[in-house]
């Protein structure tokens, strides 16, 4: 899978992506993947994330392509 890829008309790295969901920097984060969901609220394609926001926790993150929906799994 690519590494980066277009956000809401945006490229994104992996930990651009997770920057993005977080809403404050990230430690570290794996490749972007697509997830196995659609956006509950425009029906778009959804990405996933995985993420250290900080040393002791691990999260996956999910943001539409489309529009500005997101969640985080801990």
């Amino acid at each position: 899978m690519a590494d980066n890829r277009v956000v809401q008309g945006r490229m994104v790295t992996p930990k651009s992506l997770a920057e993005l969901i977080e809403g404050e920097s990230v430690m570290d984060a794996e490749s972007i993947e697509d997830a196995d969901r659609e956006c509950p609220e425009c029906g778009g394609d959804v990405l996933s994330v995985g993420y250290m926001p900080s040393v002791t926790s691990f999260v996956t993150g999910y943001k539409c392509q489309e529009c500005d929906w997101q969640d985080r799994e801990e």
